[in-house]
């Protein structure tokens, strides 16, 4: 594949570790992202790949993503995400950054700070997201109401104008009415897209196409991956969707005359 062409604002589906191989050093300004957090092995929550009955029967999370289980051993996760983010570093410029966004969540008894995955990237600054709800099935620790996003920039990563005013506690409401089990928040993508320069967005765990969505809207440029047919094509849906739209409300005052 040859870039730009065959990468700028298209949904790419495939093996995010290994098409972001295939694409060139420094060519995006930022990465942004939330990988499948590997619930199904997790010893904390009460979910496993087994899970019938119960609390969390019924839960969309219970029938894992299109395409991917989310119950690989722990220690091949970790390396497989950690591998992940190297990539992304490599690719992003010597002024951009990554918004990497995962789960502090309690395994075999102990908090797993996702340390296991981080290792020695240069993180600058943890984001707490603090969502409003969440499920805890489990007597041992309180109801978890937030996730984490770790900022990690190449040296140069600066803030656009007026982007430091916000602070490291976001409050924002898990996005409800998604066909995808687990979508980001369009507000969250907004905040931080927002926030920096970035011209060209990458999501290498695209899902349902937020960031893509976000950065149209905002008059950037997108690279989705993703795994699965099945969210690939709901993200070209929504993209369609929001293309068509903004090609309303742009004819619309010319209709008024």
């Amino acid at each position: 594949m040859k870039f730009p062409e065959d990468y700028i604002n298209k949904i790419i589906c495939g093996d995010s570790l290994e098409i972001m191989r295939q694409m060139p050093d420094n060519c995006i300004d930022l990465a942004v992202t939330s990988p499948p957090y590997n619930l199904k092995n997790s010893t904390g929550n009460g979910m496993s790949a087994n899970t019938k009955s119960g609390k969390w029967a019924g839960n969309p999370l219970q029938n894992g993503y299109s395409h991917y289980s989310d119950n690989i051993p722990a220690d091949e996760y970790a390396d497989w995400q950690y591998n992940c983010l190297k990539e992304m570093f490599r690719l992003i410029k010597d002024d951009g950054a990554i918004y990497y966004n995962h789960k502090w969540r309690v395994q075999d008894g102990l908090i797993q700070d996702r340390k296991d995955i981080i290792r020695d990237m240069p993180v600058r600054q943890i984001i707490i997201w603090r969502r409003k709800g969440g499920f805890n099935f489990n007597p041992g620790y309180y109801l978890p109401t937030y996730e984490v996003i770790y900022l990690i920039p190449k040296p140069k990563f600066k803030l656009a104008t007026k982007g430091n005013a916000c602070g490291d506690v976001w409050e924002f409401t898990q996005e409800m009415k998604n066909e995808h089990p687990a979508p980001f928040p369009v507000s969250l993508i907004e905040r931080i897209i927002s926030t920096t320069n970035a011209k060209i967005i990458l999501d290498p765990f695209s899902g349902s196409g937020t960031t893509a969505v976000v950065a149209m809207g905002l008059k950037r440029e997108y690279i989705g991956i993703d795994l699965s047919p099945d969210y690939c094509n709901l993200a070209e849906k929504r993209i369609s969707k929001n293309k068509v739209e903004s090609e309303l409300l742009a004819i619309k005052p010319a209709l008024l005359f």
